[in-house]
């Protein structure tokens, strides 16, 4: 059983938007970040590299938003599409024949859309010069696999001390994600604005 809201009943839907948004009727239990935590691993070939012999950021960026879909589709136990990429953070070149693991894991959840943090980790093929060269914050949008509207996402459940600060700080990056893309106005950032006022 189903039913739908009206336009703009939920929170991080336009107020514009055009379609009714789905619900299934079931409780949706919260789910822990281990649960959908994904892993993925690559090699830096030559068809991935720039002229200057290293990883392209697109590339980088394609491994990314598929390490974060399917975190974020395990999570919601649907298909997903990507709403938004932020923070994205080159700081480290990754050259040719390097391993590149990508680490993605659920930060929080809004309604239809879940938050996924993806880390970016590199080392050469013998394990040496291990660093972190990247991150980037990706949100996917649940939808129902016939109608292809949203749908409700299961809360996540943070547990570490690391999970409970990316969860509480998801709320503010949210609030600059719909500010930026005017779908909110500033005054009604109440997360950002508690920020500003308690410093």
């Amino acid at each position: 059983m189903k039913w739908e809201l009206g336009i703009g009943e939920l929170g991080g839907v336009p107020s514009n938007t055009q379609y009714p948004i789905t619900i299934k009727s079931k409780t949706l239990k919260a789910k822990k970040v281990s649960e959908s935590m994904t892993t993925m691993t690559e090699m830096v070939m030559p068809n991935d590299t720039n002229p200057l012999h290293n990883l392209m950021g697109g590339n980088l960026m394609r491994w990314m938003d598929v390490a974060a879909s399917i975190c974020a589709g395990k999570h919601c136990e649907a298909h997903v599409v990507t709403a938004s990429v932020d923070h994205v953070s080159f700081h480290k070149p990754i050259p040719l024949g390097d391993i590149v693991t990508l680490e993605a894991r659920a930060t929080r959840a809004f309604n239809t859309s879940v938050e996924v943090f993806v880390e970016v980790f590199a080392a050469d093929i013998k394990g040496g010069n291990p660093r972190k060269c990247n991150h980037a914050y990706f949100t996917f949008v649940a939808v129902d696999d016939e109608s292809k509207r949203p749908i409700a996402v299961p809360p996540v459940l943070p547990l570490t001390n690391e999970e409970q600060q990316l969860y509480e700080s998801a709320a503010r990056r949210r609030e600059v994600r719909l500010v930026l893309s005017g779908r909110m106005k500033p005054e009604q950032a109440s997360e950002i604005r508690a920020l500003f006022s308690a410093m």
